[in-house]
């Protein structure tokens, strides 16, 4: 591997499983479908509940802006956030995403995670 995550060595115990879902993910912001998905990833990271990451290619990107804002995961890599406006509101850092993961969560890679409190709804059916 060329890019491990460091965080194993600290915590070897500590889990983040990536599942692809067959579930249906549809996320709801501004009176507007922001996100609808039947191929999402769904992510089991020990310390929390489970977390939809939507491919590039179910989300209305247009919606979608890039900011400075971004966090670090010792296990994930580091988070890139993005704002969304639609229907005349606007929720900042509502989107995360790894743009580059480590190689352990690779498949993050083109994904997108979604604030439960910064969108009207998520959806899964």
């Amino acid at each position: 591997m060329a890019n491990p995550a460091p965080g194993w060595v600290k915590k070897p115990e500590h889990r983040v499983d990536l599942y692809p879902d067959q579930h249906r993910v549809k996320v709801i912001f501004g009176g507007k479908v922001i996100a609808d998905s039947n191929s999402a990833l769904r992510v089991e990271e020990t310390g929390h509940g489970p977390v939809y990451y939507i491919p590039a290619k179910d989300m209305t990107l247009s919606l979608m802006k890039k900011t400075d804002h971004t966090t670090y995961c010792p296990f994930k890599g580091t988070a890139s956030y993005w704002t969304i406006e639609a229907g005349g509101k606007s929720s900042e850092n509502a989107i995360w995403g790894y743009e580059t993961p480590y190689d352990e969560t690779a498949k993050l890679a083109g994904h997108y995670a979604f604030y439960e409190s910064r969108v009207d709804l998520i959806e899964v059916s």
